[in-house]
Parts: structure tokens; sequence; C-alpha cells
């Protein structure tokens, strides 16, 4: 029988909140660190931030001898492929992944969604999901335009039992340490009310979660090819973020 594998999507309408970047932070851990199976659907279209980086991230490893060893050396260490990442438009996101799912079993299946929930096949597609993790962060507009969004799809899709979603998170994002945790207390108590959850794990606003493969060869945090750089692991909160999902998802 043919395993089916979950569909993850980190969601909002809001953008620079940072979903791109969850998507291929957690992806590339899962399956480069964990040992999990995993493919990206990449349909936000028109910018296909997902697929470009792919792109980048290969031209790299192609070109620059330093990134050529690391490759090899992690393919060898670890007898396994790089994910996929495929593009489709919103409205067949679904079938990309069946038909990725034709030729490999997967664990974990995440949709690189655009950020409305105006769109008809992005609410298809949401609809489809296991689980939705939304970003969040302590900036007014942000929130406000994310929580209506969760809002939405936790009256209209989840509470009705006409889609498939599992579960709804919202995920504190480009968390400043310095702001006082009193303000945080508020928030909380405004998603409570909202009958939302809010995951345990916050990520630190820095500027490593920028890092990708270059030229200068510093360590690297956000690519398609490679897990986050052990080095900068540490204080970014990834590895615990990836431990709730995972308990949440089992």
């Amino acid at each position: 029988m043919e395993k089916k594998p979950m569909y993850v999507a980190f969601s909002t309408q809001k953008g620079g909140a940072g979903k791109t970047t969850l998507t291929v932070l957690v992806a590339s851990y899962l399956h480069y660190v964990k040992g999990y199976n995993v493919a990206v659907v990449d349909c936000d279209y028109p910018q296909y931030s997902v697929v470009d980086m792919r792109k980048r991230d290969r031209e790299l490893v192609m070109d620059d001898e330093y990134y050529s060893y690391l490759f090899y050396e992690q393919a060898t260490r670890l007898d396994k492929k790089i994910y996929p990442v495929e593009q489709g438009m919103p409205e067949n996101a679904i079938e990309v992944a069946q038909g990725l799912s034709k030729n490999e079993d997967f664990d974990f299946i995440f949709f690189d969604l655009p950020g409305t929930i105006n769109n008809e096949g992005v609410v298809k597609t949401l609809s489809q999901m296991d689980y939705i993790f939304s970003p969040i962060s302590a900036d007014y507009m942000v929130l406000r335009s994310t929580l209506r969004f969760a809002d939405v799809l936790n009256e209209k899709l989840i509470t009705t039992g006409i889609a498939n979603i599992k579960g709804l998170y919202l995920l504190w994002n480009l968390v400043d340490g310095r702001e006082k945790s009193e303000l945080y207390e508020v928030y909380e108590k405004v998603i409570e009310d909202l009958h939302l959850t809010a995951l345990k794990t916050f990520l630190p606003d820095s500027k490593r979660f920028r890092k990708e493969l270059s030229v200068s060869h510093k360590a690297v945090f956000r690519s398609t090819l490679f897990p986050v750089d052990k080095a900068l692991i540490k204080g970014s909160n990834l590895d615990l973020l990836v431990a709730e999902i995972l308990e949440l998802l089992k």
C-alpha cells in the first residue's frame, strides 16, 4: 500500500513573515539531518523563491570547488539524494505532489504558497494540508493580518470539518530578545481568545537566517542542498522548532 506523505505548509498572507525561509530551513533539516524523505512544491507564483534558491545553490555547487567537495562529502556520508523542488500553480499543487509520490515515498511534502486567502486555488490547496504553521511577529500589521488569516482558516475550513487540516499553529518569528515579555503575554491572550494555538518555540530575529551559499564560503544557514551549519544552529532555535513540530506531527 502506497504511503501518503504528510502535507505541510508554512503559510500566511503577510509578505516578509518568513514562510519561504521556514519552508527551506525545516525541509533541509528534516531531510539532511533527521533522515526523513522530503519534497517541496513551490507554488508561490510568480516569484517561485524556493525554485530560484535551488537554482542558485546548484550553480554554486557546480562552479565552486569548495562547495563541490562539501556536496560530494555529504552525499557520500548520507547516501541520500537531494530533495526535489517542483514548481506548480496554487490550483494544481496537490496534483504536482501526487506526481512526486508516484516515483518515491516521502514522509513530508512542504508547500510554499502565495500570501493570500482571496485566491480559490490557494484555499483549495490549503484545505488539503495536514498541518499549517503561520509565522507571526510582534509587528501590529503582521500580527493583525496573520490572525485574520488564521481565524478565517479556522472558522471556514477547520471547525466546519470540510478540510483535511489536522492542526493550525502560529509560530513566533523574528522575535527581538530586547522586547518586554509582557508584550508577548498580551498577544498570547489575544491568540487564546481567538481559539488559536501558538507553538512554544520561537525563532529570534537574527541575520544568520539570511546566510546562503556564497563565494566567500562563510557558514551557510539557508540552503536547499545543505542543512544549517552546526556552528550556527546554537541559539537559532531551529533544532527546537523541528523537535516540537515532529512531536505534533507524529
